[in-house]
This record gives C-alpha cells, sequence and structure tokens, in this order.
C-alpha cells in the first residue's frame, strides 16, 4: 500500500458516496481515516442498499464496500453529548474533516467550519453540498444527471433520457474535492493555516460538460440524445455485430485512422468517395457509412477483428459486460480486499490508480 500520506488523520462525517470516496482517496494513499456513522440510524445509509444476492442480515452491503476500503468505523451520535465529545477530541488534532450536512446541519451538530477551526486552526474542512451550501434542496446523483443535462444528452430519439449507471456526478464531484484538499495541503505546508474547501454536486456536474457545454455556448447547437455516436466526429460511437454475435465500437479520428479502417476491412475504394472524403462529411453521410461498414464487419470473427484493428492503429473496442472486464488480468490488478466487521471478504476497485517514481 502507498504510503505517502501516513501521517494524516482524517474524519470522515460524510455518508452515501462523494465524501466518502474522497476519504478512500486519502486511505488508499496510507492516511488514518476514521469515519464516523450515526448509530441511531444503523450508519451510512448504502449500508442498506444491497442487491438481492446480498446476505440481507448483515449491516453492509457492496455498495458500501466501494468507497469504505481501509477506514475505521466509529458508531456514534452527534446529537449526544458524550459521543459529540469524542467526535471533538477526535477533531483537535485532524488533518482533515470530510462533511456533507445540508445547510444549517452543521451548525446545529457543531460541526460547522468555524467552529472547528476554533479548536484546530490547521483544519481543513472538507464539504459536498448538493446544489450549492446556500441550497437545502435534497440531491441525488440522478436529480443531479437530470438537472444538468446528463439524462437529456444520453439515450437514442426513440428512448426515454437515460441516466448514467454509475453515480458519475457524485465521482465528479469526488475528484473536484480531492483535488482542493490537496491545494489545501499545498497552502498549509506554506503557511500553517486551514482552509475551507466546498465543492457542489450542481457546479462539478457543470464543469464537467465540457465539449457538449461549448458546442452550445459557441455554436448554439443544444445536444440531443444520438445513443453513442459523437455529434463532431464519424465514424465515432456506431456500433457494428460480428460473425460471432460480439459488439464493437468505432471511434475513428482522424482522416489517416479512417485510412487504416478502410484498410483493414478492404474498403479503399471508399477513399475515393466525396461523402467520406473528410471528417465533416462522413459526419454528414454517417448513415450511408454506417450501412457500408455494418456488412463488412459483420463478415469477421470478433477476436480476429480487433487483433486486426490494434495491430492498425484503428480506434475500437469491444463492449464487455462487467463479467468480461474482471476476466482481464489488467482489470483485476486494480482490485482491493479486505475482511470486513462481520468477517466477511469484500471486494472493491481502487481509486488511486496513478503511479510517482523517482
Amino acid at each position: 500500500m502507498n504510503t505517502i500520506f501516513k501521517d494524516l488523520k482524517i474524519i470522515e462525517l460524510a455518508n452515501v458516496l462523494a465524501g466518502p470516496a474522497v476519504g478512500m482517496f486519502f486511505a488508499e494513499l496510507g492516511a488514518q481515516v476514521i469515519k464516523i456513522e450515526n448509530k441511531s440510524t444503523n450508519g451510512d445509509v448504502t449500508r442498506s442498499w444491497k442487491i438481492a444476492t446480498e446476505d440481507q442480515k448483515i449491516n453492509s452491503s457492496a455498495y458500501y464496500a466501494s468507497v469504505n476500503w481501509n477506514k475505521k468505523s466509529l458508531f456514534l451520535d452527534l446529537k449526544d453529548t458524550s459521543d459529540r465529545s469524542k467526535i471533538v477530541e477526535l477533531i483537535k488534532d485532524a488533518d482533515i474533516v470530510i462533511s456533507n450536512y445540508k445547510n444549517g446541519d452543521d451548525l446545529k451538530l457543531g460541526m460547522d467550519f468555524e467552529t472547528l477551526k476554533m479548536i484546530n486552526p490547521a483544519l481543513i474542512y472538507a464539504h459536498i453540498s448538493g446544489f450549492g451550501e446556500e441550497n437545502n434542496r435534497t440531491a441525488f446523483d440522478i436529480v443531479l444527471q437530470a438537472e444538468t443535462g446528463f439524462m437529456f444528452m444520453n439515450g437514442t430519439k426513440e428512448s426515454a433520457p437515460i441516466k448514467m449507471p454509475v453515480a458519475l456526478i457524485d465521482i465528479l464531484a469526488a475528484h473536484q474535492l480531492k483535488e482542493g484538499v490537496l491545494v489545501a495541503l499545498i497552502k498549509r505546508m506554506h503557511t500553517g493555516k486551514g482552509s475551507k474547501v466546498s465543492v457542489s454536486l450542481y457546479d462539478s456536474a457543470i464543469a464537467s460538460l465540457a465539449n457538449q457545454a461549448t458546442n452550445w455556448l459557441m455554436s448554439a447547437h443544444d445536444p440531443q440524445p444520438i445513443g453513442s455516436l459523437h455529434p463532431n466526429i464519424a465514424p465515432y460511437g456506431e456500433t457494428f455485430s460480428t460473425s460471432d454475435n460480439k459488439l464493437i465500437v468505432l471511434a475513428i479520428g482522424s482522416d489517416k485512422q479512417f485510412k487504416q479502417l478502410c484498410s483493414v476491412l478492404k474498403l479503399e475504394k471508399l477513399l475515393e468517395n466525396e461523402n467520406f472524403s473528410s471528417n465533416s462529411n462522413r459526419v454528414k453521410n454517417r448513415t450511408e457509412l454506417f450501412d457500408i461498414l455494418e456488412t463488412e464487419i459483420k463478415k469477421f470473427n470478433s477476436e480476429i477483428l480487433m487483433q486486426h484493428f490494434i495491430k492498425n492503429d484503428v480506434p475500437a473496442g469491444q463492449i464487455k459486460s462487467i463479467k468480461e472486464v474482471f476476466e482481464n488480468e489488467q482489470a483485476r490488478n486494480l482490485i482491493l480486499t479486505e475482511k470486513n466487521e462481520f468477517d466477511m471478504i469484500t471486494s472493491s476497485v481502487k481509486s488511486v490508480i496513478f503511479n510517482i517514481n523517482n
């Protein structure tokens, strides 16, 4: 385990996904992370978020395990004077507190930044809100995906709006908060003073709209649901079935890559067709191009075709189930395991996947 943050002590007052994901980031890097769970509600609510095949009698879940690796959990109640005193003692020499209280709840519990920095001036207070610190609106990931354009864009013309199958906005907000905390740690190295770092799910989502935002801001293009297709590139996102009924997706981003694709599929004649001579023309005529590519790709076995694509530097991928993903050794190398308080081996995926070498 990486121990770069072995001297950091972190108190996690947050629950669900975004805040705990930040805590797990530091836990993976060797920090001592103490997770405070409300004993009056049986702890973090995600302990009860179970799929049908999980043991319903145990107060834990795979969802909970996904962002709580290598933490020490304490079941306390901030409304209890004795329990609150225990938490304050822990915070006195802590480096970071992670919270996701609604506006005003932190003040009621005495866990707001202004109160805590009086007992620990060097404390970094990391806070996640839903729609901003002054907004008390309850914010779950799907609500944010709906309110920030993600659901509207995701799907096809025939489908209803579709959410991403992971809590994407929570993950994005967690990354924003990690970055803010790291900046605050650098600031503290120079000044000795703590900081409050705050991030909202809403702002994190808007900041992640990237090119879809600029397509609107610069060209008044309101992105519509087009499935996996890319509005600016073709063939990019088109999905094809092979002879063994596997699905392949293309991501052709340049004329050179299109030439390589045509070479693999023995479709060099397409290079002489004005409809496909440039990316902009391919975008305009992507339906016609799809029909041609579909016929040829259907002739190939998926494994053989992918070997040709990789050898000839054609950007393409086989669409895999999660089961198939973790049959790959590279993916298996990213699995974390530990034994929880119920003597059950849990598995989750690393959130720290970068390497730092001397």
